[in-house]
């Protein structure tokens, strides 16, 4: 029994040596790696899950990836993409949450595919009544031969980005946009109702009503607010680009001659420039002087 008991001790041991080194044996790199890509987007946080397969040599579209089938757009579970405000994809819209992305791909258009289910692994788990989304978009021509399949991001010029799947020479780009003018507006409110808004709050405010052409009186209150405050050649910048807004040209250039002078102080380049510019482009704007009568011959 003793011989027994110290060979059953050795078998354990043994066991528990060797755990840790099959437990390691079991991390391995996976052929088809998970990805995961986040971008804010105006006010919104748009964020992407996928396990990202590489091309291997092989043909991918028409042949890994048929044609006119659904396919889960990357490999293991489906690809998911969440929203955390409301958005627009293809005109329609979009409510916040998480989505699986299907598409459907072609030789030259391809269709995108949101569903309510995040949880599948695959395009046959699919039901269409849980569609939210269907719509068609143009496959490019990628200008680089891409290896392993990539999702990712270019941003658009205000509150719009464009969602890039690429893989082998394909390239298909799905516009989506996510206005935050209403969000801001309403954040915006929210802070200058405060008895402790600082200067830059004013400035901020009216520089974002001015670039979207929304509010313009209550932004040029706003500027002339901030710079009263404490003056900065930004702020000042800010109280030209209100006031040109509003069609006061006149009181523009002035404002921006004396944030030009002030950046100028603060070794401000940019500042310079853009003060610059807009002087010579308002004094193109403001209305001519009338000109003088010509005076009475004396008698």
């Amino acid at each position: 029994m003793h011989g027994g008991s110290t060979n059953m001790k050795h078998i354990l041991l043994t066991a528990l040596l060797a755990a840790p080194i099959l437990a390691s044996a079991q991390k391995l790199p996976q052929p088809s790696p998970l990805g995961k890509v986040e971008q804010v987007v105006g006010l919104t946080t748009i964020k992407v899950e996928y396990s990202r397969p590489s091309r291997k040599g092989r043909v991918v579209f028409g042949d890994v990836v048929p044609y006119g089938e659904v396919w889960r757009t990357g490999a293991n579970k489906c690809t998911t993409i969440e929203f955390d405000t409301q958005v627009r994809i293809g005109g329609e819209m979009i409510r916040p949450g998480k989505y699986s992305l299907f598409t459907i791909p072609g030789p030259d258009t391809w269709a995108v595919i949101l569903n309510k289910n995040t949880e599948l692994w695959g395009a046959d788990e699919r039901k269409p009544e849980e569609d939210v989304l269907m719509i068609k978009t143009g496959a490019k021509r990628s200008p680089d031969m891409v290896e392993t399949f990539t999702i990712s991001f270019s941003m658009g010029r205000r509150d719009d980005a464009m969602l890039n799947l690429q893989w082998e020479e394909v390239w298909v780009p799905i516009m989506i946009e996510a206005d935050c003018t209403e969000q801001a507006l309403k954040n915006i409110d929210e802070a200058l109702a405060k008895d402790d808004a600082k200067y830059n709050a004013y400035s901020s405010s009216a520089r974002f009503c001015v670039d979207r052409n929304v509010r313009l009186p209550e932004a040029l209150t706003w500027a002339e607010k901030s710079v009263s405050m404490e003056k900065k050649y930004w702020n000042t910048h800010t109280l030209a680009l209100a006031r040109a807004a509003n069609g006061k040209y006149k009181e523009a250039i002035e404002a921006a001659n004396e944030s030009m002078t002030l950046a100028q102080a603060d070794n401000d380049a940019n500042y310079v420039k853009m003060n610059r510019e807009k002087i010579e482009e308002w004094t193109k704007l403001m209305p001519a002087a009338p000109a003088k009568a010509p005076a009475k011959p004396k008698k």
